[in-house]
């Protein structure tokens, strides 16, 4: 989707990967790093450009942490479902479990699912362009263009 420009998500290719906003914006600012080849693990990329990737993701959670006001980043790099090597990037916030976690406190998943994916966090077309706008303004920032 991202090749024929088709990913309405997509907010911009750095060396290694794609940046994408997540459709569903429970934690505001949720953001995937998806690697541009097809690997399961990060064992299995060559050393140099496994460096260039891990790199190229921290930038790109510095930019989700400094543009969308959160307190904490959350990282995850699963891969059971969707056996590709990505990263999803969870802003987080206090309070933003509500009554979910051990007091309000905890990983994403404690979320129920129907919560975490709830319609209600889809976000109009005007304000997932401007997150885009000011999540790419941003990583160009980082990278010093």
């Amino acid at each position: 989707m991202i090749k024929n420009k088709e990913n309405i998500y997509f907010v911009k290719a750095l060396e290694t990967g794609y940046v994408v906003l997540g459709d569903i914006q429970k934690f505001y600012g949720y953001t995937l790093f998806l690697y541009k080849m097809h690997k399961n693990e990060l064992f299995d990329l060559e050393f140099e450009f496994r460096k260039k990737f891990l790199h190229e993701m921290t930038i790109v959670s510095n930019a989700v942490f400094n543009v969308f006001n959160c307190e904490k980043i959350n990282y995850e790099l699963l891969g059971n479902g969707d056996s590709h090597l990505h990263w999803h990037l969870f802003p987080r916030r206090k309070g933003d479990l509500g009554n979910y976690g051990i007091n309000g406190k905890g990983p994403v998943w404690w979320l129920p699912y129907e919560l975490m994916y709830s319609d209600k966090y889809v976000v109009g077309l005007d304000e997932l362009e401007k997150m885009k706008s000011v999540l790419s303004l941003e990583i160009d920032k980082l990278l010093g263009k």
